[in-house]
């Protein structure tokens, strides 16, 4: 049965419990507004672990200024069903002073070289936010393994990073992105989006397809691929590109040609109307 818990001593008292029966204990961080995307990570966490955690946390020091933090979507009860048909153990619904004890200026937690390019030049001070709050809610449940979508790519490498750099005792597991019928990335976000939005929307995924489909031809040469992916965004006029970059898959450094035994991955941000969304695609293995 699911149990929803708002403290610091209940969550540890459940992990201990578990830990005691010899369960391999899961967390997957959300801000809740779950979708099937989220449901995939908790799925692949039960299928591999003892014991799972969510945490559903709407974190206030990932929003700049002028960003959604007041709109962002709110649904306890919804999420929690959604926690209860992937076969969560417990979900974490902690207070921001919980979170952030001495205000959210109170200390802060940085990758500055994976921070400072795409959505950190987009959006200053993001991933300050979210490597500060992973580390805090890694510091509470102590899992052994913390599950994070590839969407959110970005995201993913700053915090193995902080793992790396702290120390931490816990394994980043990946999982891939889940994604609609038609190729639109699952997105809490994509609820903000009307019918003519939505239809737009796809126009992410098929420019990325179409950088595949480039280098399965035969290209290498980055700037080519970069036009591609900026050609297919300028096509749909609801769009408007924030970014479209090419870059190594492990440090996010842009390329100027691809091969030489290092991974390309090819990132996207887009502006849909008022609502902004991101997407990635790796384009060598």
């Amino acid at each position: 049965m699911l149990s929803v818990v708002e403290e610091v001593s209940a969550v540890r008292e459940a992990v201990a419990r578990a830990r005691k029966s010899d369960k391999t204990i899961a967390f997957v961080p959300t801000m809740g507004a779950l979708h099937a995307g989220h449901s995939k990570l908790v799925e692949c966490a039960r299928g591999e672990c003892g014991f799972v955690v969510v945490s559903i946390f709407v974190n206030p020091t990932q929003f700049g200024p002028s960003e959604d933090f007041a709109r962002y979507p709110r649904a306890l009860s919804d999420d929690c069903l959604v926690c209860e048909r992937a076969k969560a153990d417990l979900v974490f619904t902690p207070r921001v002073e919980t979170i952030y004890p001495h205000t959210s200026a109170g200390a802060y937690v940085e990758v500055p070289a994976l921070s400072a390019t795409l959505e950190g030049a987009s959006r200053p001070g993001h991933f300050r936010g979210v490597a500060t709050v992973v580390l805090k809610l890694l510091e509470i449940v102590r899992p052994d393994r913390l599950y994070l979508g590839e969407k959110d790519y970005q995201q993913l490498l700053v915090v193995r990073r902080m793992v790396e750099e702290f120390q931490v005792s816990v394994e980043v597991r990946s999982v891939p992105t889940v994604r609609e019928p038609d190729g639109l990335a699952m997105s809490s976000r994509n609820r903000y989006l009307d019918a003519d939005q939505r239809q737009a929307a796809r126009v992410l995924s098929r420019a990325l397809a179409q950088a595949r489909e480039s280098v399965r031809s035969g290209e290498k040469d980055a700037d080519r691929i970069r036009q591609v992916l900026r050609a297919a965004i300028q096509c749909e006029r609801l769009a408007t590109l924030d970014y479209a970059e090419v870059a190594d898959a492990a440090t996010l450094e842009p390329l100027k040609e691809l091969g030489g035994g290092s991974r390309a991955v090819a990132l996207l941000a887009v502006r849909i109307g008022g609502t902004r969304l991101i997407d990635n695609a790796v384009l060598t293995e």
